[in-house]
């Protein structure tokens, strides 16, 4: 897969696929002001949760760049006030995936760690933090693969049947994937039979996205509806379960896309392992349990319409909540780019945040 984003300094401009076009088309999308990197990220034009994290560091970039004949003109403190109030209104652009506030906050942190430079001279040392952070999505991600696909091997053997939800992969990050790093990595070293990939209603990110990515780089696959999950597990169709998250509280409830939930507690009622992979960024561990995890509720089009068909009646009633929280009683481990988190997870994540 080709990376899933990129900045033009010329430009100043970041550079994506839309993947709302996906698998139809390619279309490259421009993002050169902080409104539309906002509204990209809100109307899913790139999604995933690592990657809208980067990209919200880049728009504040892109504020940076838009701002700068007032920036050349202001005091260190107002500029860090403002270039704050970018922050926090980028974090609330979509509020279940804790990525983006992280990667946004990290750029005001590096930012107020420099009072002896001038704005200026931040703004530059902003897009190389950018820059650096791209890059270190696609090294996480590489390694949450190594470390998931030794584990998955060690402990499940090969020729393994995995389930995957949703699209955790190259083009929810900046590049390899999350769940689908561990698969990739799975399928170098020989010890992957098939993927089951969920189509993922109501935005259809497994059909479109999941099962594009699949076939871009041949690894063997089947889609299925989400409604097939649970007969396939009874049938003995699946070994294993892998999905990412979007944020992971302290005791290791995680939030990922809705349906898998279900997908938790019929793995667990099948005797099927399951797994999160996702990198640290992706814990909160300010929260101390999943109940705490703001859920974003979306349009009802989505549920409604396929494309730019409508699929239910004028006038229905829609229930929109785009991501639901799987109980850490229901997670065998979670994958990081540190290794493989076993229970009990509230004293392995404070272990592996070096609490």
């Amino acid at each position: 897969m080709e990376k899933s984003l990129r900045y033009d300094s010329l430009k100043k401009e970041v550079v994506f696929i839309d993947q709302r076009d996906l698998p139809h088309k390619k279309t490259d999308v421009a993002c050169s002001t902080f409104d539309s990197m906002r509204e990209a990220i809100a109307h899913m034009k790139l999604r995933g949760a690592p990657l809208i994290g980067v990209a919200g560091a880049f728009g504040l970039l892109l504020w940076c760049n838009e701002n700068l004949n007032e920036i050349k003109s202001m005091d260190m403190k107002f500029f860090l006030k403002k270039l704050s109030d970018a922050s926090e209104l980028m974090s609330k652009t979509r509020p279940t995936a804790v990525n983006l506030r992280w990667a946004c906050e990290r750029v005001v942190c590096e930012a107020s760690k420099m009072p002896g430079e001038s704005p200026l001279e931040i703004v530059k040392h902003i897009e190389a933090l950018c820059r650096k952070m791209d890059e270190q999505d696609i090294e996480i991600c590489e390694a949450i693969g190594l470390h998931g696909a030794a584990y998955l091997e060690k402990n499940h053997g090969r020729n393994l049947r995995v389930l995957t939800h949703c699209n955790a992969g190259a083009l929810a990050t900046c590049g390899y994937g999350t769940a689908l790093g561990v698969i990739r990595s799975l399928y170098g070293s020989g010890a992957l039979k098939h993927v089951l990939a969920d189509e993922t209603r109501p935005y259809l990110q497994g059909a479109r996205i999941t099962a594009f990515e699949l076939c871009e780089d041949k690894i063997p696959y089947f889609l299925i509806c989400d409604n097939m999950a649970g007969w396939l597990m009874k049938k003995g169709e699946v070994d294993v379960v892998v999905t990412g998250a979007d944020r992971i509280a302290a005791n290791g409830d995680s939030a990922n896309k809705i349906g898998t939930y279900s997908l938790s507690v019929l793995a667990h009622e099948n005797k099927i392992p399951f797994y999160i992979a996702a990198p640290k960024s992706t814990f909160d561990v300010k929260i101390k349990t999943g109940d705490l995890i703001p859920i974003e509720e979306r349009s009802e089009i989505e549920v409604t319409t396929i494309g730019a068909v409508r699929i239910a009646p004028h006038g229905a009633r829609v229930k929109n909540p785009a991501f639901d929280v799987t109980p850490a009683k229901y997670i065998h481990g979670i994958i990081t780019e540190a290794g493989v988190i076993e229970k009990p997870f509230t004293s392995s994540i404070k272990k592996l945040f070096g609490d």
